[in-house]
């Protein structure tokens, strides 16, 4: 349960770093300056969106047969590899309007949608499918984007700036790689 937990932290977060959510993040922080009601829209979104691409993984786990289901994952991890060094863009209808609705409401709904079909919930199914601890892939998961996006929420633009995003995007296709060749090589490790 620790290891899907630490692994499931580790990979969203890295997957995370220039993604077109930690953009609509530095969005959000310049329009409506308010870090925590960003923040708490944001954990509620990620929780809600991966709970659910986290039971379609734990769903797949049962149906389809392990052998199958390994080379799936492996073939997954490496398509989200290659998708990791495409940068992001944020798309203009994902740009919240100014808005008399709370920072809340906005931030939870906004995030909620642009994270449907991103990379990191594709991670989350993967993760759950993977492991069988779906509260700590749902957990490390939903932690993983927090740990990217509460501090962007509060450096606003001054960490777009900063961030290697090139480099970051190299280091998280590896990391996805890398998972790939672990799902396959694992069972013949354990023997």
């Amino acid at each position: 349960m620790l290891e899907a937990l630490l692994v499931s932290t580790a990979v969203v977060a890295v997957g995370e770093l220039g993604d077109k959510t930690q953009l609509l993040t530095l969005v959000l922080a310049a329009r409506y300056g308010k870090p925590w009601p960003i923040i708490a829209g944001i954990a509620v979104a990620t929780l809600a969106n991966h709970a659910i691409a986290g039971w379609v993984g734990n769903w797949a786990r049962t149906v389809v047969p392990e052998d199958v289901l390994r080379w799936l994952l492996a073939l997954s991890f490496f398509a989200v590899a290659a998708w990791a060094l495409k940068p992001d863009k944020l798309d203009e209808g994902a740009t919240p309007p100014a808005s008399r609705t709370s920072v809340f409401l906005v931030t939870t709904w906004t995030f909620f949608l642009v994270e449907i079909g991103d990379k990191t919930q594709v991670a989350t199914v993967m993760l759950a499918a993977q492991y069988p601890s779906l509260v700590a892939v749902v957990a490390g998961t939903t932690l993983g984007m927090l740990l990217v996006n509460a501090p962007t929420a509060f450096a606003g633009k001054a960490a777009a700036e900063r961030i290697p995003f090139r480099a970051v995007r190299i280091v998280a296709a590896v990391l996805f790689a890398g998972l790939g060749v672990w799902v396959l090589l694992a069972p013949h490790l354990e023997r």
